[in-house]
Formats: C-alpha cells, structure tokens, sequence
C-alpha cells in the first residue's frame, strides 16, 4: 500500500513556529488545504490562566504555564497513537516550545515543579519533517499584535517579547531534531500578498535535510 503524499518531499507533518505575533497560526490556517493537510492547532484562548497571566506574570505563570503543557502534550500524544496512514498535519507548535516559554516565565523553583510534571508525562510524539522557523524583531511583532486586537494580549509587556525572542532564537541556533527552514518574516505579509506566500509555499515543498534560509522577496 501506498503512503498518500501531499507534498513533492512527502512531508506528512510540518510544524509552524516562532514567537507571539509573528504569524504562524494564520500561515499554518493557509498551508493545510492546500497540502490536503488536518490542522493541528494550540488554542490560546482555551486557556482560563492565561489573562491573569498577563496582568500578573509573577502570579499567572505557572498554572498558565501547565495548562499548555497537559494541553500540547495531550495533542500530540493522540496524534502519535493514530493510524500509520493519517492524513498529512500541519501544525503551529513544537511541544519543545513548551520548556522554551516555561524557562522563560517561571522562576527556579517553579520551571524545578515543572520539569518535574514534564518528566513524568514521558510524552513521545511524532518527529516532523519540516519544521518552519519564523523570525521577525520585536518591533514588527508588537505591532502585529496590536493590530490583531486580541484583548488579553495587549497587556504584555515588551520585555517579556524581547526574553521570548531571544529565547527562540537561543532554541532554534542548537535546533537539530528536524530539517528546519527559517522563514525572514518582518517585511512580508504571507496573508495579502500572494507571490509572498507562493515563494514560501514552493520552499515548504522543496525535500529538506539539515538547516535552510529563507527571505522572501518581491518584484
């Protein structure tokens, strides 16, 4: 039997990171049908901690923080149990990512707690075989959340972004696990502009081993 493929390099799970408001939720919502791919989604919004969060972040972060972590482990834990012949994914998280915003926002003795629930989970999920890095300077991502208006987001403090961005730039420098594309995405719009997002979707399909750059340009 022959393993359906969407996608010229067969990529059956392709993963869409990068910090808050860089884009990847509404690039990973464009990319699925057009590989014939399910959505795999984190829900933000699903999480009841997360405005106290950002009132509070020395209050918020750790139940906020391990809500994400039995969500985004219960995910991809199903998808690890599915049929061999599921259908292709896209989705818009790492569950590494989960450690990355926990050394971030917890303090020594609260990310100790945390390591603690995260090895007990002995979580193992699918590898992907594409994993899209999108790199945008905080400048351009404090704007972009303005602009999407999501009410609880608004509170966030900048310096918080900056540790975050710094954080994933850290994560994806060591990042081997996956062929990785790492996506300039300050001055693009993959949404509106449609040679943007077809450069990009062209290097999605492209087959991958190892680390790739990409900077999407327009003429």
């Amino acid at each position: 039997m022959n393993v359906p493929s969407s996608t010229p390099a067969g990529h059956r799970y392709v993963v869409i990171e990068g910090p808050i408001g860089v884009g990847k939720t509404s690039l990973a919502e464009k990319l699925a049908p057009l590989m014939g791919a399910d959505l795999v989604l984190e829900h933000a919004e699903d999480n009841p901690f997360l405005e106290r969060f950002y009132r509070s972040p020395r209050t918020g972060a750790l139940p906020a923080q391990l809500f994400f972590l039995f969500q985004r482990s219960r995910q991809l834990q199903q998808l690890r149990q599915s049929d061999l012949f599921a259908p292709v994914r896209v989705s818009d998280f790492l569950l590494e990512k989960d450690r990355l915003f926990a050394r971030v926002t917890l303090d020594d003795e609260e990310y100790s707690l945390y390591e603690q629930v995260y090895d007990r989970l002995a979580i193992d999920t699918l590898k992907p075989d594409l994993v899209v890095y999108l790199q945008a300077p905080v400048d351009v991502l404090m704007d972009r959340i303005a602009r999407r208006g999501i009410r609880y987001e608004q509170a966030m403090e900048r310096a918080y972004l900056e540790r975050l961005v710094e954080a994933y730039t850290r994560f994806f420098h060591q990042y081997v696990d996956s062929p990785l594309l790492i996506v300039n995405a300050a001055d693009v719009d993959f949404l509106g502009n449609e040679q943007h997002f077809a450069q990009l979707e062209a290097e999605v399909k492209r087959p991958r081993r190892g680390r790739h750059y990409f900077n999407p340009f327009s003429g």
